[in-house]
């Protein structure tokens, strides 16, 4: 028996199909209870490769609730086919989108929530926060929450703070990306070979992000357990905090922040 569709997917993206993926690993729905809208074919026989039993066309389905996963640029032109189908409610994923913006191409009084992931969703421990529209209730934050939740952590937060989540979270990642290249340079400026200088840089990443996940302490405590007084972990951080890394960090996330007000308006 053919199972009834609980949500679509506007996009067969990465993340799209990451978010698939996970809501059927994580339970929250049966491969055959989600559809994917995504016209472009290559696309769409990879998610189907990926995701076993979702169904796959061009177009929205009618009266089904949906989450937006296309790029920021083409959601003006998915809105018209999905007011047609009169989508109960949406989540939004796409970067930078206001939630108004959103409810201006659908159907009166439709619920609306945006969301911020960051790509650590693409292997199941994402970070994303929520805002809802002017129709969203709680209800419909608990039903997004439910479904970003497979794929990491969630929080709640007014639409006005989602672009410092974009600067954080959102853009965080590639904070730590570049810095793990700039650690497996150092160390193969310091005669270590590409391979191992790689190996240690990655594993030492996943380490301390576990051991901070894990311990529950204070970042600056974890820090100073590590740091001898007079020792090499203190040479190295005097030469960070020569450098103002502190800093540096702050108009990182401040600069990511504001160009999402920017591509905002």
């Amino acid at each position: 028996m053919a199972l009834m569709a609980r949500l679509q997917v506007i996009g067969g993206g990465r993340m799209g199909e990451a978010l698939l993926g996970g809501l059927v690993s994580s339970g929250w729905a049966a491969a055959g209870e989600l559809h994917v809208v995504e016209p472009d074919s290559a696309r769409q026989e990879a998610v189907a490769d990926a995701v076993p039993g979702v169904s796959v066309s061009a177009q929205p389905r009618s009266g089904i609730d949906a989450v937006i996963a296309v790029k920021p640029d083409v959601v003006a032109a998915v809105l018209p086919s999905l007011a047609d189908a009169a989508a109960p409610r949406v989540l939004s994923i796409a970067a930078g989108v206001r939630t108004g913006a959103i409810e201006a191409g659908l159907p009166a009084g439709t619920p609306v929530v945006r969301a911020m992931p960051n790509t650590p969703a693409l292997v199941g421990v994402g970070a994303a926060a929520i805002a809802g529209g002017s129709a969203a209730g709680a209800s419909d934050l608990a039903w997004a929450r439910s479904i970003l939740e497979a794929v990491g952590t969630v929080a709640v937060v007014d639409e006005a703070d989602i672009d410092a989540v974009t600067g954080l979270s959102g853009s965080g990642p590639a904070y730590v990306f570049r810095l793990a290249e700039a650690l497996r340079a150092a160390g193969i400026a310091q005669g270590l070979d590409t391979a191992v200088a790689d190996g240690l840089v990655r594993q030492t990443l996943l380490g301390a992000a576990t051991l901070l996940a894990e311990s529950g302490e204070d970042p600056g405590r974890l820090r100073e357990n590590v740091t001898s007084p007079g020792g090499t972990t203190a040479a190295g951080l005097a030469v960070l905090d020569e450098g103002d890394l502190m800093g540096i960090v702050d108009r990182a996330v401040a600069a990511a922040t504001r160009r999402s007000r920017e591509l905002g308006q």
